[in-house]
Parts: C-alpha cells; sequence; structure tokens
C-alpha cells in the first residue's frame, strides 16, 4: 500500500514540529522544503528527524529540500512559510510581505501537486488562505487554514485548568477568523456533557476567551525571541491526519464560505467534516443572537484583512 505524501513548506518551528507530530504518528513520507539560503536546515531537521525513526519505531521517507520537484504528487501540502511580526512593523507591511510568500508557494504546488489538499498555516491566516486559494485555483474545499483546531485547543486547555479536570473532558467550539475577533460558542462547549455555563459564572468564562484570543501573544512575550510552535504543529497534523487517513473529522477549520453562514466568499472558522477531499461539509449551526453579532463582526474584520490584501498585491 503506497504511503501518503505530505510535504510541509517552511522548515521553521512550525514545519519542522509538524514534520516531527506527523512522521512519528506514520501519517506518511513527508518532504521539508525551504528556500535556497535555508536548504541546509531542512536538511539537516529532516536527517535528524529520520534518525530518531528506529529510536521512536516509525516507518517514513523524510527528505529536506529547496526544490519543489521532491514534493511532486503529494497528498497534502502545509505551508508555514512566511514571516513573524516584528517590533516596528505595521499590519500592511507583515500582509504584503506573507501575501509574496504564500502567493509565489502557492504558484509552485499549483504546477507540482495539482491534486493535493492544501492546508495554510501561515499568518495573518485568514487572508493567506483566502491567497492561496486565488493563485492555485484549486477547488476551495481543498484549501483551507489552520487556526480553529489550535484556537479550540487553547481554550480547551485554559478551561481545563479553571476546572481542574481533564483535558479529554473538556469539548468546546470557537468559530469565526483567527485571532482577537474569534467567537466562542458556550451553547457548544461542555465538560463531561455538563454546559460549561452550569461549571463557570459568565465573567470568569468571558476571561478565558480573553486567554485563548490572545494565547499566541501570551506565548511570545515569555518567549521573547519566538512564538507558538508546539500547538500549531500539532494542530496542524490533526488535520493532516484526517485527511490521509479520511478520518471525517467533525473539527473547526478556517473553511471557504460562500452561502454558508451568509459569509460571501470569505475563509472563517467553521465546524467541518474533514476527509481526504478535504473539507467535505460545512456544518451550519443556529447561532444565538449574540454569537451572530460577534460573528457577524469578525467576518467584517476577515473581509478588512482580505480588502487590505488585495490593495497591497494589486
Amino acid at each position: 500500500m503506497r504511503r501518503a505524501k505530505v510535504s510541509i513548506i517552511g522548515a521553521g518551528n512550525v514545519g519542522a514540529t509538524t514534520a516531527h507530530w506527523c512522521a512519528a504518528a506514520e501519517l506518511g513520507d513527508i518532504v521539508l522544503l525551504d528556500i535556497p539560503d535555508l536548504v541546509g536546515t531542512a536538511r539537516g531537521k529532516a536527517l535528524d528527524l529520520l534518525q530518531s525513526s528506529p529510536i521512536e519505531g516509525f516507518d517514513a521517507k523524510i527528505v529536506g529540500t529547496a526544490d519543489y520537484a521532491d514534493t511532486a504528487a503529494s497528498d497534502v501540502v502545509v505551508i508555514t512559510a512566511g514571516i513573524a511580526r516584528k517590533p516596528g512593523m505595521s499590519r500592511d507591511d507583515l500582509l504584503s510581505t506573507n501575501a509574496k510568500i504564500v502567493g509565489s508557494v502557492a504558484q509552485e504546488v499549483k504546477g507540482t501537486s495539482p491534486d493535493a489538499v492544501v492546508i495554510v498555516v501561515s499568518n495573518p491566516l485568514d487572508a493567506m488562505v483566502q491567497r492561496a486559494l486565488q493563485v492555485t485555483g484549486f477547488p476551495h474545499r481543498r484549501v483551507l487554514g489552520q487556526a480553529g483546531v489550535l484556537d479550540t485547543a487553547r481554550y480547551r486547555t485554559f478551561l481545563a485548568m479553571e476546572l481542574g479536570v481533564s483535558v479529554e473532558d473538556v469539548t468546546a467550539l470557537l468559530m469565526g477568523g483567527h485571532g482577537d475577533t474569534m467567537v466562542p460558542m458556550p451553547s457548544c462547549t461542555s465538560v463531561g456533557g455538563i454546559p460549561v455555563t452550569r461549571l463557570l459564572d459568565t465573567k470568569r468564562l468571558e476571561a478565558i476567551v480573553d486567554r485563548t484570543r490572545n494565547g499566541g501573544a501570551e506565548i511570545v512575550g515569555l518567549l521573547k525571541t519566538g512564538s507558538a510552535y508546539y500547538a500549531p504543529a500539532a494542530a496542524t497534523a490533526q488535520m493532516v491526519e484526517a485527511v490521509v487517513r479520511d478520518k471525517k473529522r467533525v473539527i473547526p477549520c478556517a473553511a471557504y464560505c460562500d452561502r454558508e453562514y451568509g459569509v460571501g466568499g470569505f475563509y472563517v472558522g467553521v465546524p467541518v467534516v474533514l476527509g481526504s477531499g478535504g473539507v467535505e461539509r460545512i456544518i451550519e449551526l443556529e447561532l444565538t443572537p449574540d454569537e451572530r453579532s460577534h460573528f457577524d463582526k469578525s467576518v467584517a474584520a476577515v473581509k478588512e484583512l482580505v480588502a487590505a490584501m488585495a490593495k497591497l498585491t494589486g
């Protein structure tokens, strides 16, 4: 039986750690690609990871490269390439630079892996996945973004910490854009089947939501010289697994919504059924008036971000 092929574009912390999770779970053969100036990093990390396989007991072919020919016919392509926002850098600077990077990657993927499912991780996420769709021209169900899995994991972690329970017993859902406009869904959040609103008062729950919204910034503040990568990579690997193993997982992803939720052709975080075809179905929930109001505000922020990107990219 042929192993799946998973190509990860960007050999930084998120990309390399995604490769680690995917290889350890035997999700397929792994290609770790970076620009020619960083090909040594890609090759070195790939070789190091490969040499861990006898210890961890997984079988996978793992290569590092700067040549997109090595990624040809990938089943899944993960795009982590891009720069992090630095002090003094405006949002437009970040948008412009990463739109160019993601656009360049997407153009290569279009030619080398025309049947792949593309998972975008680069920030600002909601705009970058829209850019990948524009450039590849792939069916929108095969281009999606990783955000909701990470945001929900942070939310579940903080809820478990607050209540002193196992994270395994916390189920939760967040929707909308990736960032400070994300929308918590108390009606879809429970602990061991108990609605979270019966366990936490509104004020405490909102404090946990605020910490979730700022989860990435909190880690950046602690690290000083970097950003989160273990959880983002684990979240990405979960999405890769759902695709290569056709798991039909119901998880929140940045998915293209047109008529769904009345979004009108943009990527926002919504619950989806994720399988070998990518986004196989978007699950539409009946939102409460408060949830709808917050969701609409989040969608408006995403549209503003995409419009700003369009001006910068021409």
